[in-house]
């Protein structure tokens, strides 16, 4: 699932730097992704571009925008389930600099 804030986001801004994806966004801010922009998806609160979020797979083993939000309104959001693979993936592409290998951080890997 794409991680989602909520409306109880205070703009506080902790998340923003936070995301290896560079997937969060200011309200009413455009997307970018692959050269491409894409229309904001809130307008008055910070807002995660479903198409970027990997929820984190393949950086840490948890989402850091959960983890830096005070007021706890970043979860992840029902309407877009996606499974490990389709998040590394997306990570992946992303980040062809990058090697993932066998034992990549995931929150969806319980130690």
């Amino acid at each position: 699932m794409a991680t989602v804030i909520t409306e109880e986001c205070i703009n506080c801004g902790a998340c923003l730097p936070r995301c290896p994806n560079n997937a969060i966004y200011i309200g009413g801010g455009e997307g970018e992704l692959e050269g491409a922009t894409h229309p904001a998806v809130a307008q008055d609160i910070y807002y995660i571009a479903p198409e970027k979020c990997t929820e984190c797979v393949g950086f840490f083993d948890h989402e850091e925008c959960a983890a830096v939000c005070p007021v706890d309104c970043c979860i992840p959001d029902p309407q877009i389930p996606e499974t490990e693979g389709a998040l590394l993936a997306r990570a992946a592409r992303m980040h062809p600099e990058v090697s993932f290998g066998a034992d990549f951080p995931s929150r969806f890997r319980k130690v």
